[in-house]
């Protein structure tokens, strides 16, 4: 198993495209989608390459800006969400810090979902990714 990686610079692209997908194939709006954002400072790029082969699904999309990473998990609520950050947790034997959004609980659009997860970041784990303004 293994994720695919897209660039930083698409990841707004790649939530509208997931979102539109989910909302064409998913009539009811359940958590359709969930972004998993994790912090991996302090862990070797080696063993986050590793992680990322053993842990994601070929569904699953990666986008990472420098340590900070965000997972696109299709069709995954947010407790499959969580075993996917426990998962990496034990592969690194270690906690990091972490926040999941799902669509279209925490968001209808890619702007709502980074927004929300922008505020969560911010106020749980004390760490400013304003940088995701930036993006279109």
């Amino acid at each position: 198993m293994a994720g695919v990686h897209f660039n930083y610079d698409s990841f707004k692209q790649l939530l509208r495209l997931s979102i539109g997908i989910a909302g064409r194939l998913d009539e009811n709006r359940a958590e359709s989608l969930t972004v998993l954002y994790c912090d991996f400072s302090g862990i070797n790029d080696e063993a986050i390459e590793n992680s990322l082969q053993e842990v994601l699904r070929n569904s699953d999309s990666i986008v990472n800006h420098g340590d900070d990473f965000y997972f696109v998990l299709p069709y995954t609520d947010k407790y499959g969400a969580e075993t996917v950050k426990k998962m990496f947790s034990e592969f690194f034997a270690q906690e990091f810090m972490s926040m999941l959004v799902s669509y279209p609980v925490d968001g209808e659009d890619a702007e709502e979902l980074t927004d929300f997860l922008q505020n969560s970041v911010k106020k749980f784990c004390k760490k400013d990714i304003t940088y995701l303004d930036e993006l279109e």
